[in-house]
């Protein structure tokens, strides 16, 4: 009877160790994580460059993913969206961006608010964008 439970334990997988189609599925789905991660980082260093340096904040924005928010060192700014909190720190981290903890303070008051953004919330506020 030994004999045959040690064999039953010898065939079943230990628990938390993965398949090799589940490693597979994982390490496909890491390499797919850091290109998101490569393509985010571009951006970010494209915007960098266009705007004389750039500094940003992540802030998580539920099942959307995380927003990065980019403020130039000439008061332009934009967002992005990175599909996940590591995602984005990744890109952050490629693109050596000096992150801030909030969106507040010495960040905010950098940023400026251009025409684009004034006729985007006057429409918001006259109802403008309601189907």
């Amino acid at each position: 009877m030994a004999e045959e439970n040690q064999q039953t334990e010898a065939e079943d997988p230990t628990p938390g160790d993965p398949s090799p189609r589940a490693a597979a599925a994982a390490t496909k789905e890491a390499a797919r994580d850091e290109r998101r991660a490569a393509r985010i980082a571009k951006r970010i260093g494209a915007f960098a460059r266009k705007h004389g340096g750039a500094e940003g904040q992540l802030a998580h924005v539920g099942q959307r993913g995380t927003r990065i928010v980019l403020v130039g060192a000439d008061g332009h700014w934009g967002d992005l969206f990175a599909s996940d909190h590591e995602v984005a720190r990744e890109a952050v981290r490629m693109a050596e961006l000096t992150v801030h903890e909030s969106l507040d303070g010495e960040l905010a008051s950098k940023m400026r608010t251009g025409p684009y953004e004034w006729k985007r919330m006057a429409g918001i506020q006259v109802g403008g964008g309601q189907g």
